[in-house]
């Protein structure tokens, strides 16, 4: 049976040259706090690696803070901005404030630690998005107060693609002297991202969405900016981030960046024109379909289709059972059966977005992959509307 993984949104599989990093890199067993030689062998490595880190995103290495994941450098950022611990160094430069502002289609990883602290007596404001997902910032520069202490908004969205007004956002938020944020997980490898232009505070990335290894991601925060660490120990990460650091990763996310940026712009436009032959097959094999998130302003890599009368859940298993990998646009499999927040906030309803399907592509995909689910897809469309009470075609139908 041939295999077409379709979901590099959830994670992306190795690049081989990052994996004869990872072998190369194994007798590397030193502690990089240690002073002896084994030690400053992987001090070496670990800031050899920062460097290409900071490269690709035009920052200083200084200014780069190794972590775990994309969900760690996000709550080091949130809660880290929002400390109220008196015993905290950094607490002395802090924001006062207890507001923050951010938007109703953010990834679980920045909607849930805003919502403790929401629990906690902070006053959150949740900006609404249009029907593409796109976040208006004069909402934000009207939501602004004397209290309002952080922003955070993703660059792109990792369900429906669309590309969001950072640039614009973070102008706003400098002008207001108002920390902010971006997860930019998605977007890092797959858009230039240049903290310089965008002129954010803190944008957070994590190696697994760009070919390197789960366990290892990064954090940008701007220099001269103070926050309190999350995860306390020792002195490792400037004492943002306690903790031995993942050598091994490490060394495979930076081999990673480079990567990204010596070929992000070819890789980019070979996978654009495979999402274009999807959605453009997509639309003329099959009714009743609904391309979620900007036409223009979206990630190359994501194509989310919803298929009107059908459940997505079913879709992705008998894409599954034919080789093709992919992802939903709903929570089902986490145990609820509430669809997807982003596709709610974009104004579908919950009918509609049950039946969503996530296409993320990357750069092992090839045409063959392309034309191989448009020969299958349509048919599982097919058969799963025939058996659906709610298919006007089907006679069968109440």
């Amino acid at each position: 049976m041939r295999k077409t993984y379709l979901d590099n949104n959830a994670t992306t599989p190795l690049h081989p040259e990052v994996k004869k990093v990872i072998v190369g890199s194994l007798e590397i067993f030193g502690n990089a706090s240690s002073e002896h030689f084994f030690g400053q062998e992987a001090r070496k490595a670990v800031e050899d690696a920062r460097k290409r880190v900071a490269e690709l995103l035009n920052a200083k290495p200084d200014e780069i803070i190794f972590t775990s994941c994309g969900s760690e450098s996000n709550n080091l950022v949130i809660k880290g901005v929002t400390c109220q611990d008196l015993s905290c160094k950094a607490l002395e430069e802090s924001h006062p404030g207890k507001h923050i502002i951010t938007s109703q289609i953010e990834h679980p990883s920045v909607m849930n630690p805003i919502k403790s602290l929401e629990r906690q007596g902070f006053k959150v404001t949740w900006l609404p998005v249009d029907k593409y997902g796109l976040v208006d910032p004069a909402l934000i520069e009207k939501a602004i107060t004397k209290q309002t202490v952080l922003i955070s908004v993703m660059t792109a969205n990792n369900e429906i693609g669309t590309i969001e007004p950072v640039a614009e956002i973070a102008k706003i938020a400098r002008k207001r002297e108002v920390y902010f944020h971006t997860d930019a997980v998605q977007a890092v490898g797959k858009l230039k991202i240049d903290v310089r232009e965008l002129g954010v505070d803190f944008l957070s990335l994590s190696g697994h969405k760009l070919h390197a290894p789960k366990g290892v991601a990064a954090l940008y925060i701007r220099e001269g900016v103070k926050v309190c660490p999350v995860l306390q120990g020792g002195h490792q990460e400037r004492g943002l981030r306690g903790g031995t650091e993942n050598t091994l990763g490490i060394l495979a996310l930076g081999k990673a960046c480079e990567l990204a940026l010596r070929e992000r712009e070819s890789n980019v436009k070979e996978i654009w024109r495979l999402r274009e032959r999807l959605r453009e097959g997509i639309l003329a094999k099959i009714p009743e379909v609904i391309v979620n998130g900007h036409p223009e302003k979206v990630l190359p890599t994501t194509l989310s289709v919803t298929f009107r009368y059908i459940e997505g859940e079913s879709i992705l298993l008998r894409l599954s059972s034919k080789g093709i990998a992919v992802s939903t646009g709903s929570a089902c499999s986490s145990g609820t059966l509430e669809p997807s927040h982003v596709l709610l906030a974009i104004g579908m309803p919950h009918e509609l977005a049950h039946g969503t399907i996530r296409f993320s592509l990357g750069i092992e995909n090839t045409q063959e992959d392309i034309d191989y689910t448009l020969e299958v897809l349509p048919g599982v469309i097919q058969e799963l509307r025939e058996m659906s009470p709610l298919w006007p075609g089907n006679k069968r139908a109440c």
